[in-house]
């Protein structure tokens, strides 16, 4: 009995261990989220969140959602939920300049948001006109040394919104930078980029913008929640990434799609002898 706690202890190691990736197959199983794991989110996790407007898309669609469901109701504020835009010093990953965001992280964690568990910065524009070093230097290295001063807290990295360069445009280029380094590192992505890639059959559109024209197309044709504004998208947009977001939630506050729900520890392995 001993060997298969410890195997199942190393095998539930591993998954923690992985990177988490919140994409286009995560808006996809939205529905699968048993209700338990928003409301243990809400419960256990607490968010600061820094975006200018393409970042707003995200909260736009949270708030589609709670319109249409209670159980996605949140609270806000230095002490609720989410903190949105609490972070002074900086307005996104790019805004004033490609590092203040950082150091407006910093301050906040070693002040009033000493409380919170996981922070997400977006960005706006600028990852189409970043070289490899400001990725590498300005962003996933400041990334780095937060994740390194603040263990406890969970960072959410993020891809740029689609310009229509497509598949050899410096975006792309940029956005699989931030993938690869994810991957490599075990960090958790909220891909931006690939949400708005796909449509809910699965059809990718390498040539998108962040305006979104698929999801005009698929709205024509299929029933499609509405709201007030999306900035620079359409409302489609802003409530699959709504729906992408309360998927990594979830996942951080420990709900596993793929898990068993059978807690019975693995089967001895052929051959071995329990003692």
């Amino acid at each position: 009995m001993k060997l298969s706690l410890l195997l199942l202890g190393f095998f539930v190691a591993n998954i923690s261990a992985a990177a988490i990736i919140i994409d286009h197959n995560s808006v996809a199983n939205f529905d699968n989220i048993p209700s338990q794991w928003i409301e243990r989110a809400k419960t256990d996790l607490n968010l600061a969140y820094g975006h200018t407007s393409h970042g707003s898309q995200i909260v736009t669609g949270m708030t589609m959602l709670r319109n249409q469901n209670s159980l996605y109701n949140y609270t806000t504020g230095s002490s609720g939920f989410l903190c949105d835009g609490g972070m002074s010093g900086a307005y996104d990953l790019g805004n004033p300049n490609r590092t203040a965001w950082a150091t407006a992280t910093r301050n906040y964690l070693n002040g009033s948001g000493a409380n919170r568990k996981v922070i997400m910065w977006s960005w706006c524009g600028q990852v189409s006109t970043a070289t490899s070093s400001d990725i590498a230097n300005s962003y996933l290295a400041n990334m780095a040394q937060l994740e390194s001063e603040f263990p406890n807290v969970k960072f959410i990295y993020m891809t740029g919104h689609l310009d229509g360069t497509g598949e050899t445009g410096n975006l792309k280029i940029r956005n699989q930078q931030i993938r690869d380094y994810v991957i490599a590192n075990d960090k958790i992505l909220f891909d931006f980029a690939d949400i708005e890639s796909y449509n809910p059959e699965g059809t990718y559109f390498p040539n998108e913008t962040d305006a979104c024209a698929w999801c005009s197309t698929w709205c024509s044709s299929h029933a499609c929640p509405t709201c007030s504004s999306c900035a620079h998208s359409h409302c489609f947009n802003c409530y699959n990434k709504g729906k992408a977001f309360w998927y990594m939630m979830a996942v951080l506050a420990g709900w596993n799609e793929g898990a068993s729900s059978d807690t019975t520890p693995p089967a001895n392995p052929s051959g071995l002898t329990i003692r």
